[in-house]
This record gives structure tokens, sequence and C-alpha cells, in this order.
């Protein structure tokens, strides 16, 4: 097959199509890549976005695709298989469904926080999703083990909720909008907990590090610590606005008459507010760290350099997937 003349045959689809070394490129990127219209998607369009992908790093155009059409076949692409496995993801894991699931779970946390039930309740709830979410979007390719799996689980929830009920009987008698703050307080505690744990094979067996054109060197412990401090940094970030923001303005308007006549529209409200702030955060603190993340061979552990070093010895930089 020839390649149409609008389609050139140096498009590098295996990268994102803005420039990664900017904020700006990974922003717009990950603007794509979390947008939960991808949700929708029926499993032929998933299916025929793969087909175009793979078709074309093998060489193959289809008739009449246009550069558009491809970016938008690799973006979907993307929305929905991993990018070290192939698989594809869990559909309440994939980052197109941070949205709409971190916003009816952060604001019924934030909602139903003063009695303990409720707190446990969606305490439970929020790291059983997060579960899912840092498994799903794992770096590297090792499986991880169903006891492993479910230590992480059991860790992290239990963190979560201990934090949770700790800091609730700490602000008893504290204003109430510092109890506002404590599902935060949690949420981020248990962030540092369920990464970790969910993502423990990396940090004890490696995660493939590349060089610049994606040809594996092998794994390192090193990188995956690197990797791993940077994802819990972003998901603390894109958690803080959605929590901090919203107890602001639902405290001042909780004082007024309209929702002490409407009770029941707190909720809603809340879950809202949340839903707008992570439209936002989601994307920008995605985009803190560069998806395909960097460090000097240097830095890597010295049998991995030695390794590297029989393979290239002027390679200086190394580069892995840092998992979302």
């Amino acid at each position: 097959q020839k390649m149409p003349p609008s389609l050139p045959a140096t498009i590098n689809i295996r990268e994102p199509r803005w420039d990664q070394s900017t904020f700006q490129g990974r922003a717009k990127h990950f603007f794509m890549v979390t947008d939960p219209r991808n949700l929708l998607l029926s499993g032929a369009t998933l299916e025929e976005a793969r087909r175009v992908v793979e078709d074309y790093r093998a060489g193959i155009v289809h008739p009449g695709l246009t550069e558009d059409q491809l970016w938008r076949a690799k973006y979907i692409y993307d929305s929905a298989f991993h990018p070290d496995t192939g698989e594809k993801m869990i559909l309440v894991g994939r980052m197109s469904a941070q949205v709409p699931m971190n916003m009816t779970i952060t604001g019924c946390m934030l909602t139903f926080y003063r009695t303990t039930p409720a707190v446990l309740f969606w305490q439970w709830v929020n790291q059983s999703f997060n579960a899912v979410v840092n498994y799903t979007n794992r770096s590297g390719d090792a499986p991880i083990t169903p006891s492993e799996l479910g230590t992480a689980y059991v860790s992290a929830t239990t963190g979560a909720v201990v934090t949770a009920l700790g800091l609730k009987s700490l602000t008893k008698h504290l204003p109430a909008i510092i109890g506002r703050y404590v599902p935060f307080a949690a949420v981020a505690a248990a962030n540092c907990i369920n990464i970790p744990l969910m993502r423990q094979r990396e940090l004890k067996l490696g995660i493939p590090v590349t060089d610049e054109n994606g040809n594996r060197l092998g794994e390192s412990t090193a990188a995956a610590q690197k990797a791993i401090f940077q994802v819990v940094v972003s998901r603390i970030g894109m958690a803080a606005p959605a929590m901090a923001i919203p107890p602001v303005i639902m405290n001042m308007l909780e004082k007024r008459a309209f929702l002490k006549r409407y009770p029941y529209l707190n909720a809603p409200l809340q879950v809202g507010l949340v839903g707008l702030c992570l439209v936002f955060a989601t994307p920008l603190c995605c985009a803190l760290f560069p998806q395909k993340s960097s460090m000097s061979v240097s830095s890597l552990e010295p049998e991995v350099q030695d390794q590297i070093r029989k393979k290239d010895p002027w390679l200086e930089t190394v580069y892995f997937n840092k998992g979302l």
C-alpha cells in the first residue's frame, strides 16, 4: 500500500502529539488522555483504533487516512490499552474514568464526613477505586501476584481509615471548616501507602529502561523509585484542588437560607464543584512530570550501569514509563 501524499511516513505515533519537554505540551496530551468521553466509545471503535495504530506502526496505512484521524486513533488506543503490555485496561481503571469516578467518590467523602460509618465506607470505596487505578496504570510488564495485590489493598485502606478517624477525633473541638479537610489528609496519606504497595513488584524487580529509540536496556529499581515518587506527588496534587476548594464554598453556602431550605442539594452541589476542579486538576497534575521520564545512567544501580555500558559505553540518559 502506498502512503497517501497527505500523510507523511515519518509521524512518530509512539510519542504524544505535543512536545513533552514543555508543561503546555504535556497538559494538552493529558487533556486528551483523561477525556471522560473516551469511556463512551464502543469496543468496535477501540479495536478499529488499535488496528489503525498497529498497522501504521508496521508501515501499512489505511487508504484516505488523514493525520488528524491517525492522532485521534492513537489517543483512543492510548486511553484503553496499556502502553507496556498492550492489554485492554479495566474500564474504571482507565485515566478517562478518573474525573467521573473521583468526582462522585470525593464529593461523597466531603459531604458525608461527620459520622464514623460514613468515613469508613467512603474511605474504603476510595481505596478500592485507587487500587484498581494503580494496578491498571502500573509501569512495566511484570505481573503482580494476588497476595501482593491483597496486601497493598488492605494496607492502603487501613492507612486511610486510621488517618481519617484519628484526624476526625482531633478536630472535634476545632472549627467546622477544619473537619472538612480530614478527607484530604486521609487521601494524601493513603496515596503514600497505596501506590508504592500496589507497585511493590517494580520496587523489587525494577522497571524497563530504554534508550531514546525505545530499545530495552534492562530493569532498574532506581527508575522504579523515581517513577513511583512522581506518581505519588501527581496524585496528591490531583486531589488537592478538588478537596480544598469545595469545602470553603460549601461552608459559606451552608450558612445561607437556600441550602437550609433545600438540604438535599448539598451532595449534588458538592459533587458538581469537585467535578469542576477535577476536570482541570487531573490533566494538569498528570502533566507535572513527563510520562516518558528520564534519568542519568550514573544514577542507576551499579549492576544496571555495567549492563548498559557493555551495550553502549557513551549512553548518558535512559528513559522509562513512569505509570500514571
